[in-house]
């Protein structure tokens, strides 16, 4: 069983807590390409600040997708989009929005996109989530969800992240990760003291979601620890189910590009190919 965490990780290696250098990262990002793991989507998350320093790093042969972070103002962003489109060795495959209120201009870059090029924009708060699920639902666009970061108030907890799957769920729009999902199961870190969702769980739990489980039940999915437990879950989900969570949750973002591949392996989910 193999396809339910296929594509499933974008590379953010410049991201805390890793904060790889650019020459570290692009560096990593090759030799992840190279050996071509399944569970790696092979995009590369970048500020839209960041891509002129990107740019500096490309060699002759490179073909990176790009998962831009739109950071910078609407000016700005028009140039950096200008930019990649021009450059034949960058790719756009994703525009991430930070946590904004849906105005004009985030609406009018959504619009301006390339046909094909999905947007995902981030809340401000997971309170937010409600009121803003139904203007990106109108624009097309996706939903954004924090799972961690440096400080205790950016880890949600288990009963805001089954509500926000299962209300993108309802209105039918995609979801993808970020920050937090270090390991592929529930646990503590001993040494923050911060409870970490795991990305086997959130897969789960978007399953459950998509299957139109009752948020209770999603969040159990999240609150579980128990690695075995959860893979029997995932070696009996048949086709239409692995279809339907991976519509709902398209990726989330790792600092970490081995972990994940390592535990997946570990676990039985994806085979030995894309181990380094």
């Amino acid at each position: 069983m193999t396809s339910l965490l296929d594509g499933l990780v974008d590379d953010a290696g410049l991201f805390p807590p890793t904060a790889l250098s650019m020459p570290d990262a692009v560096a990593r990002h090759r030799a992840d390409r190279r050996a071509a793991s399944s569970i790696l989507t092979h995009r590369f998350l970048c500020r839209a600040s960041r891509i002129a320093e990107l740019r500096t790093q490309l060699q002759p042969g490179d073909r990176i997708c790009v998962s831009l972070i739109a950071d910078n103002r609407q000016a700005g962003l028009t140039e950096t989009l200008a930019q990649i489109e021009k450059d034949s060795a960058l790719d756009l495959a994703v525009v991430e929005f930070s946590p904004v209120g849906m105005d004009v201009a985030v609406a009018d870059v959504i619009a301006a996109l390339p046909q094909g090029i999905p947007a995902f924009v981030e809340p401000a708060a997971y309170a937010d989530i409600a009121d803003l699920v139904p203007e990106l639902a109108r624009l097309g666009a996706g939903l954004k969800l924090r799972c961690g970061g440096l400080r205790p108030e950016l880890f949600p907890s288990a009963a805001e992240l089954a509500d926000a799957l299962a209300t993108a769920a309802r209105a039918g729009i995609p979801v993808k990760a970020t920050a937090g999902l270090h390991h592929a199961v529930r646990y503590t870190d001993t040494h923050t003291g911060f409870t970490h969702h795991g990305f086997l769980n959130l897969v789960l739990a978007s399953a459950a979601a998509a299957g139109g489980a009752a948020v209770a039940a999603i969040e159990s999915t999240l609150l579980t620890d128990d690695a075995l437990r959860l893979v029997r879950v995932a070696t009996v989900l048949d086709g239409d189910a692995i279809a339907s969570a991976r519509a709902l949750l398209t990726s989330y973002g790792s600092c970490s590009t081995t972990i994940p591949v390592a535990e997946a392996h570990a676990f039985g989910l994806i085979d030995t190919e894309g181990i380094r």
